[in-house]
């Protein structure tokens, strides 16, 4: 199952990254290799409009793009967001990739 949401926070992004990874833990997720199964996997895809890279942490998320399980529940909550990369709404990323 895949999902996404949308909220406020005082929280930097590298502070909600750990929150997510966090509750990853409680949730019982295990890191044993890359690639491993996972019972949950939680991503920090979009901070505002936010462009950062520093070490363990990459917004907007480097594949969020690529993916049609990133795509399509981000365009049902939030078509109108705008990638501060490329500069395409979340709708136009989704239905260029639906479109493939």
């Amino acid at each position: 199952m895949n999902a996404a949401a949308v909220g406020l926070t005082t929280l930097s992004p590298r502070e909600t990254l750990d929150a997510l990874l966090d509750i990853e833990r409680d949730l019982g997720r295990e890191r044993p290799h890359v690639g491993a199964p996972r019972t949950i996997d939680l991503d920090l895809i979009l901070y505002g409009d936010v462009v950062l890279e520093i070490p363990g942490l990459t917004v907007p998320h480097p594949r969020f793009r690529e993916r049609r399980f990133v795509l399509e529940p981000l365009a049902e909550v939030v078509p109108d967001w705008v990638d501060p990369v490329t500069g395409r709404t979340i709708a136009e990323l989704w239905k260029a990739m639906a479109g493939r």
